[in-house]
């Protein structure tokens, strides 16, 4: 049902992104399934910078929608298929910005903010499923 849905979308899944390091990519335990950090990739490209710095807004929703499309594949790759997935129970994001970048996800509407880009799109996948409990946090990243 869920691949149904994304085909009718013209959603294409990314290929599930390989470890970088000493980490898996899932972990299903007690029949929930946890999914290791993800990053953006956009039309194949790895998103860098901040949002409120060398990208704007719109550009950290385009990230955010891509990190949740890899998230979606990452699932169908462990699970093998996206009908396994009852519900999402917590989806949490990091959002590389400047601290002056109030709104990583201040307005909860699915489409408003970086945050809201990738549960948006989880959203048009997974429907009722991705009404989880959620969690966003604004990252500067200085040394």
């Amino acid at each position: 049902m869920i691949e149904a849905k994304l085909a009718e979308l013209g959603i294409t899944l990314p290929e599930p992104a390989a470890p970088v390091a000493a980490y898996v990519p899932t972990v299903e335990v007690g029949g929930l399934l946890y999914i290791s950090g993800q990053v953006s990739f956009v039309n194949g490209q790895l998103m860098t910078g901040k949002v409120g710095d060398s990208r704007s807004e719109e550009d950290g929703i385009a990230a955010a929608r891509g990190c949740g499309l890899m998230l979606i594949a990452q699932m169908k790759k462990a699970l093998g298929s996206l009908d396994r997935v009852e519900r999402i129970v917590k989806l949490g994001a990091f959002v590389a910005s400047t601290p002056r970048f109030l709104r990583p996800a201040q307005n909860r509407q699915w489409r408003v903010g970086p945050y809201g880009g990738g549960v948006w799109r989880c959203g048009q996948a997974c429907a009722q499923r991705c009404r989880c409990s959620s969690a966003a946090i604004g990252c500067d990243g200085r040394d």
